[in-house]
């Protein structure tokens, strides 16, 4: 049952979008995207270094990323619960600090001598997985209470907009530095935001919210005690699993899609990863906009899904013959997930304030979770089919999970978020 609570509505002008909440969770989750897919762009060359072969780097480093991804999985659970009962601010500091002080120790990796320095690398990724679970849920939640109604959409998207080109600066700097390099510059960032978080001030709902005693706040086992709220919240999970299938398999492993495609150039994940994330944050930035032109984030993030299965379509079966168009495809497949902060913004709007960080943080970060039985399944099926049909039936599930979840999800365009479950 929703119960509303006592806030007077905040005012309707589109200078609040660039408001110190916005800016700081726009530049948090920029540090945030940077030193997530930071192991996914030095996945080759730092495992090359460290001298493993071709067959190894595939295996190993897909046991590497799952570490990150359980991280995250833990991490979306902990820092939400926190959330709800500690405040949106108390997890954007703890997380950042989690994550950068994990991203310094990677940097480290090839001098580790008191372990076995894979041992160690999966460890540091567990660790930065779970200090990174807690950023984009606490800051979409947080922009999603200061901002009016009327402007939700377009701060969220703008926050995530911002955010995503941190993919592109972590591969530049890869390329102009090194992969140790890259690991302190992202952990330097995030100690460097820490200042910026300083003059942030926690969200008036939540604020609300503390003083009734009476209400329970952040109870995640909530979710599954309510056959409405369980509905609910697996399908905002859903609507989010094509976004991963395309980042976790078919960018982060595009170099084995290179080979099976039978192309001539050596593909590169970074620069894959890269263009998608360049794709990913225009679309993010453009889905904003489309929602408040429909007046529906349900049609705004089925449209961009569909754009997404036809792009990955013919990423795996329209012949590509160059690197060229194979980067094109990877840019345009990430512009069609671009509904990544409509669908983490579907996420807060579903449940009311006492749940809502909990609802934020956790169904992102179950999402990344995902990308775990997503990658087994597509190296256990690599034995018996080859690259392009394990990656073609793992997206097959994926797409059909989600265009079920966002076509019966309930409607939360213009939605009043000030009540509580």
């Amino acid at each position: 049952m929703s119960i509303p609570t006592t806030q007077a509505p905040p005012r309707s002008n589109t200078a609040s979008l660039f408001s110190l909440p916005v800016i700081v969770a726009a530049l948090g989750y920029f540090v945030d995207i940077y030193d997530l897919l930071l192991f996914g762009i030095v996945r080759v060359p730092s495992l090359k270094e460290m001298g493993l072969n071709a067959e190894q780097i595939s295996t190993v480093g897909t046991t590497i990323l799952n570490w990150q991804m359980g991280g995250l999985l833990l991490g979306g659970i902990l820092w939400g619960v926190l959330g709800d009962k500690r405040g949106r601010l108390s997890v954007l500091f703890g997380s950042i600090i989690t994550y950068s002080l994990a991203n310094i120790a990677c940097g480290f990796v090839d001098q580790v001598t008191f372990m076995d320095p894979i041992t160690y690398y999966a460890l540091m990724r567990f660790v930065a997985g779970i200090g990174l679970a807690g950023e984009l849920g606490a800051g979409i939640t947080l922009v999603s209470e200061v901002l009016p109604k009327e402007l939700r959409a377009i701060g969220t998207s703008l926050v995530a907009g911002v955010g995503l080109f941190g993919a592109v600066v972590a591969y530049f700097t890869v390329q102009w530095f090194s992969w140790q390099m890259a690991f302190f510059v992202g952990g330097g960032m995030g100690i460097g935001l820490l200042l910026l978080r300083v003059g942030v001030v926690e969200s008036g709902m939540f604020k609300n919210v503390t003083e009734q005693e009476d209400v329970k706040r952040g109870d995640f086992l909530s979710f599954f005690t309510n056959t409405d709220r369980l509905t609910r919240y697996l399908k905002c999970i859903g609507i989010g699993l094509p976004t991963w299938f395309v980042i976790g398999i078919l960018a982060t492993l595009s170099n084995e899609f290179g080979i099976a495609l039978g192309l001539d150039e050596e593909i590169k994940p970074g620069l894959a990863i890269m263009w998608c994330y360049v794709g990913l944050a225009t679309g993010d930035l453009i889905s904003g906009v489309l929602s408040q032109y429909l007046e529906s984030r349900k049609k705004a993030v089925a449209l961009l899904m569909g754009f997404t299965l036809l792009i990955t379509g013919i990423y795996l079966y329209g012949g590509v013959k160059s690197g060229t168009t194979f980067y094109t495809l990877c840019g345009l497949m990430g512009f069609g997930i671009g509904y990544w902060a409509m669908f983490v913004t579907i996420g807060a709007e579903q449940f009311g304030t006492n749940l809502r960080a909990t609802a934020a943080t956790t169904v992102p970060n179950m999402v990344r979770g995902l990308v775990i039985p997503m990658t087994t399944s597509y190296q256990l099926l690599k034995p018996s089919v080859d690259v392009i049909q394990a990656g073609a039936i793992v997206g097959l599930v994926a797409f059909a999970i989600g265009f079920y979840s966002i076509l019966t999800v309930p409607e939360t365009h213009g939605k009043d978020l000030d009540y509580l479950e």
